[in-house]
C-alpha cells in the first residue's frame, strides 16, 4: 500500500486493455460492434474515480479516517453520498425493466424504497451517530455483551452485503456486456477489481466521493432523459400512458396493479421489507458516522430523502417511455424479439434512442458509476464487519492496533470482491430489482428488530437479542430458499415449498417476538445490569453527552 499510485496505474491499464481488446471474443456476445462514445466515457469515468481514490489514499491514515472519513464530511455531502449509495443498480436499471415489463406494479419498489427514508429521519439517524462509531453493530451492543451481540450483527451484515452484492454485478455484468462485447464474466471481473481499488486505498473517504459523484451524474442523467420523454408527448403524462397501453402486448393491464405481484401477502410483505430494511442495511447505516455530530446526520438523511424521492419519479417515466420507443424499435431487440442485454437494459436502450451514441455513452457511464459506488459502499461495510466487529471486538476483545485492523479490513476487501464475483456469475439471470428486495428482506429481519428494540425497549438482553437476531436471520434466509426464486429458478425443482416471494411478512415478527420472549425471561445478573444502562444509553442517545461531535438540541 506505500505506492497507491503505481497499483492504480497498473490496474488502470489493465482494464482498458480489456475494454479495447474485443475482437477476439465478440462471438460469445450479442453486442455487434464496440460503441466508442460509451467506452470513452466509461474510461473518463474510471480515470477521474482512480485519482479520487489517489487522492484519498493519501489523506487515510487511521482507522476513523478509513471506516468513517474522519468523521469530517459535511451534512449536505452526506446526503448526497447516502443518495448515491442508495441509488443502486436496482433502482436505475432495475425498477426501470420492471416498468417496462409491469407498467404501473413497477411503481410498488418506487415507493417501497423510498418510505424507509422518513423511519431513519425521526428514529435513527441521531442515535445513530451519538451512540456509534464505525459500524451499526456498536449501536446495537452499546449496553449488551459485546461478543455475541456483534458476532450476530456481522454475521447478518455480511449475508445482507453479498445478497445486495450479487444485484450490483449482476447489473454491472449485463452492462459492459452490451456495451463493450465483453463477455459477461470478464465484465464482473472489470467491476470487481475496480471496487476492491477503491475501498482498500481510499476507505472511506474515496467511497463518499465517488457516491457523490456518480449521484450528481444519475440525478442528471436521469433529469435529462424523463424531460426528452415527456417532452416527445407536449409533458402531457396522459398522452404518454394512454400511448404506452397501445403499444404494449398487455394494454391497458400495465395501469392496473396485480401483474408482478398477485396477493395480498406478498405486497404486504414486499412493503415491510423495502420499508423497514432500508434501516438495517449495513451500508447505509455506516454513512451515519461519517459527519461531525447527530444535527448534520438528521440534515443528510432530508436531503438524502428529497434526491431519492425524485429519483424515483423519473425511473418511473423512464419505464413508460422504454415501454414507448424501445420495445417495438427493432434495433434494440435480438431474434427473439426480446430485449438484448434483457429487460435491466431497458433504461439504456432508452437513452439510445433519446440522445444516440453520445448520450448512451453518457448514460452507460452514468450506471457503471451507480455500480461501482454501490459496491463500494457494500464492500467497505462487509470489511468492516469482518475487521472491525469480528476480528477486533469478537476475536481480539478490542486489544488490537489501528494498523493491524486496517490491514484485516484489506484483506477482507479483496475476500468479499472475490465472492461478489463469482455471486454475480451464479446469479446472471436474475432481475436486480427483485434480488435487492430479498436483501432488504434480510436486513428488516435480522438487523432491523435487533437495533430498534436495542434503541428503544429497555428490557431488551444480549439473550433476547441474540436469538431475536438469529431467528429472523434464519427465518428469513430458510424461506428464501424455500421460495420460486431458489427452490425453482436456481435449484431446478418443479414447484416452490414456499408459497410466497418475499419472507419478511414472517420474519420480522419471528425476529420480535424471539427477541421480547427470551428478554423478559432472562432474570440473570448480566440481564438487570443491562437493563439498568439503559438510561445512561438513552441520555447520550438523546444528547449526544460523552459522544464525538456532541451538539445542544
Amino acid at each position: 500500500m506505500k505506492n497507491p499510485m503505481l497499483i492504480l496505474a497498473g490496474l488502470a491499464a489493465l482494464i482498458t486493455t480489456l475494454l479495447f481488446s474485443t475482437g477476439a471474443l465478440a462471438a460469445d456476445v450479442v453486442q455487434k460492434s464496440i460503441n466508442v462514445p460509451a467506452v470513452t466515457m466509461f474510461v473518463i469515468f474510471v480515470a477521474l474515480t482512480l485519482v479520487v481514490t489517489y487522492w484519498a489514499a493519501k489523506r487515510t491514515r487511521t482507522a476513523k479516517d478509513f471506516y468513517a472519513a474522519g468523521g469530517n464530511i459535511t451534512g449536505f455531502q452526506n446526503g448526497l453520498a447516502l443518495a448515491g449509495d442508495y441509488m443502486s443498480a436496482a433502482s436505475f436499471l432495475g425498477i426501470a425493466a420492471l416498468v417496462y415489463a409491469n407498467g404501473f406494479d413497477g411503481l410498488i419498489y418506487s415507493i417501497g424504497f423510498l418510505v424507509g427514508w422518513p423511519i431513519m429521519l425521526f428514529l435513527l439517524a441521531e442515535k445513530l451517530r451519538n451512540l456509534g462509531k464505525y459500524t451499526f453493530a456498536d449501536v446495537a451492543s452499546y449496553r449488551l455483551a459485546q461478543i455475541p451481540v456483534r458476532t450476530v450483527a456481522a454475521i447478518a451484515s455480511l449475508i445482507v452485503v453479498s445478497m445486495y452484492l450479487v444485484a450490483q454485478m449482476v447489473g454491472a455484468g449485463k452492462l459492459i456486456q452490451v456495451l463493450f462485447g465483453l463477455p459477461y464474466s470478464y465484465a464482473v471481473v472489470i467491476v470487481g477489481v475496480l471496487m476492491v481499488i477503491y475501498v482498500t486505498l481510499g476507505g472511506m473517504l474515496a467511497t463518499t466521493w465517488v457516491q457523490i459523484i456518480k449521484a450528481v451524474l444519475l440525478l442528471s442523467g436521469a433529469t435529462f432523459m424523463a424531460l426528452a420523454v415527456l417532452y416527445s408527448f407536449g409533458f402531457d403524462f396522459n398522452a404518454m400512458f394512454s400511448k404506452a397501453v397501445e403499444i404494449s402486448p398487455k394494454h391497458e393491464a400495465i395501469m392496473a396493479p396485480g401483474s408482478l405481484i398477485h396477493d395480498p401477502i406478498s405486497a404486504i410483505s414486499l412493503g415491510l421489507a423495502l420499508m423497514f430494511g432500508v434501516a438495517g442495511l449495513p451500508h447505509i447505516l455506516m454513512r451515519f458516522f461519517t459527519v461531525t455530530d447527530a444535527k448534520e446526520a438528521r440534515k443528510s438523511v432530508f436531503v438524502a430523502t428529497g434526491f431519492i424521492g425524485y429519483f424515483y419519479i423519473l425511473t418511473f417515466i423512464i419505464g413508460f417511455g422504454a415501454i414507448i420507443m424501445v420495445s417495438t424499435n427493432p434495433a434494440y431487440l435480438d431474434a427473439a424479439h426480446k430485449l438484448i442485454g434483457g429487460n435491466n437494459m431497458a433504461a439504456i436502450h432508452l437513452s439510445h434512442a433519446i440522445g444516440g451514441n453520445v448520450f448512451l455513452g453518457f448514460i452507460s457511464a452514468v450506471a457503471f458509476a451507480t455500480i461501482l459506488a454501490v459496491v463500494s459502499g457494500l464492500t467497505l461495510a462487509g470489511a468492516s464487519a469482518v475487521s472491525h466487529d469480528l476480528y477486533a471486538n469478537v476475536f481480539r476483545h478490542g486489544r488490537v492496533d489501528e494498523k493491524t485492523e486496517m490491514r484485516v479490513s484489506r484483506y477482507a476487501t479483496i475476500a468479499l470482491g472475490i465472492l461478489a464475483i463469482f455471486l454475480g456469475i451464479a446469479f446472471e439471470k436474475q432481475n436486480i430489482a427483485f434480488m435487492v428486495g430479498l436483501a432488504f428482506a434480510v436486513a428488516a429481519s435480522a438487523n432491523f428488530p435487533v437495533l430498534f428494540l436495542a434503541l428503544y425497549w429497555k428490557n431488551l438482553t444480549t439473550r433476547g437479542a441474540v436469538m431475536g437476531g438469529l431467528g429472523g436471520l434464519i427465518t428469513a434466509l430458510v424461506l428464501v430458499v424455500l421460495s420460486q426464486s431458489v427452490w425453482v429458478d436456481v435449484l431446478g425443482n418443479a414447484t416452490a415449498i414456499m408459497p410466497y416471494k418475499y419472507p419478511a411478512i414472517f420474519s420480522m415478527p419471528v425476529a420480535f417476538i424471539l427477541a421480547w420472549f427470551f428478554s423478559i425471561t432472562d432474570h440473570s445478573v448480566r440481564a438487570q445490569a443491562e437493563r439498568d444502562r439503559f438510561h445512561a444509553q438513552f441520555v447520550r442517545s438523546e444528547t449526544g453527552i460523552g459522544a464525538e461531535g456532541a451538539v445542544a438540541h
